[in-house]
C-alpha cells in the first residue's frame, strides 16, 4: 500500500471514530445541558464534559500525545480573554486539556456540524461569520455579557490558521475586549499539530507529541493605558519565543 492510499485510508477511520463517538457523547451532552440548565447559567458542567469529550480522542488514538505545561499558571476564579496562537484544526482539541472554563469564538459554519456544531450550540459558544459587520458586532456584544457573567472568552487572535507555522499579525478584537472589559489577557502556546494536521487537508501524518503552555497572565494595569495595536505587539512579543516553527 503506497503512503498517500495509507494516509487517506488512516483519515477516514479517524473521521469515523470521532463521527461514531461524538453521536454517543453528544446524546449525553444533552442530558448534562438538560438537566443542568435550571442551576448552571453560565453551563460549566457541560463545558467540563466537552472537555473530556476532546480530550477523550487524545488519549485514545495512540498517534497523538499530548500534555500541558504550567497549568498552575491559570486561576479558575478568574475571567481571562485566553489568546493561543492557531496552526491546525487540532488546536480546538489541544485546548481543551485546559480543563478551565471559557468560550469559544468559533466560524457560523462550525455551529452547523452534527453532534459537535449542536453541542458548541447547547454550550452556547459564540459564532462568528467572517467579513460580516453585524455578526461581528453580534460577537462583540455577546461576549461582553458573557464576561460580565462570568465567562473566560477563548480567541485565536491571528484569525486563521498558520500556512507556515510562523506567527502571523494579530487582527485587534481580543485586545479590544480585555480592554473594555478590564480583564487580563491568558496567552497560551500550542505547538506540534501543524506537523500532525496541517491546513487544507484531511491527512493524519505519523506519530506526534502536542503541547499547550500556559503563559504568565497580563493583569489588565499592565495595558490599560496603552493603544490596542501597542497591546497586539506586546502580546505577540511574549508568545513568539515559545513556538517551535515546523
Amino acid at each position: 500500500m503506497n503512503r498517500e492510499l495509507k494516509d487517506r485510508l488512516i483519515a477516514y477511520l479517524v473521521i469515523l471514530y470521532i463521527g461514531i463517538t461524538s453521536a454517543f457523547f453528544f446524546v449525553i451532552a444533552f442530558f448534562i445541558w438538560l438537566f443542568t440548565l435550571p442551576f448552571d447559567k453560565n453551563k460549566k458542567i457541560l463545558h467540563l464534559f466537552t472537555c473530556f469529550w476532546a480530550c477523550f480522542y487524545l488519549w485514545t488514538l495512540p498517534v497523538w500525545k499530548a500534555r500541558v505545561i504550567d497549568r498552575h499558571k491559570i486561576d479558575k476564579n478568574k475571567v481571562y480573554v485566553i489568546v493561543a496562537n492557531h496552526q491546525s484544526q487540532l488546536d480546538i482539541v489541544v485546548a481543551f486539556l485546559l480543563f478551565c472554563h471559557f468560550k469559544w469564538i468559533s466560524k457560523a459554519e462550525v455551529f452547523r456540524l452534527p453532534f459537535i456544531g449542536w453541542n458548541m450550540r447547547l454550550n452556547d459558544y459564540v459564532k462568528l461569520k467572517r467579513g460580516d459587520k453585524k455578526s461581528i458586532e453580534e460577537m462583540f456584544k455577546k461576549c461582553e455579557e458573557l464576561i460580565a457573567n462570568g465567562n473566560s472568552i477563548f480567541i485565536f487572535p491571528e484569525g486563521t490558521r498558520s500556512h507556515d507555522g510562523k506567527l502571523q499579525k494579530f487582527k485587534p478584537g481580543a485586545f479590544i475586549l480585555a480592554k473594555k472589559m478590564k480583564v487580563p489577557i491568558l496567552p497560551v502556546v500550542i505547538n506540534g499539530t501543524r506537523a500532525a494536521l496541517p491546513k487544507y487537508t484531511l491527512k493524519f501524518h505519523g506519530v506526534h507529541e502536542f503541547t499547550i503552555k500556559v503563559l504568565d497572565e497580563i493583569p489588565y494595569e499592565k495595558f490599560k493605558d496603552m493603544e490596542i495595536e501597542e497591546i497586539s505587539e506586546m502580546v505577540r512579543n511574549i508568545m513568539l519565543p515559545h513556538i517551535q516553527e515546523c
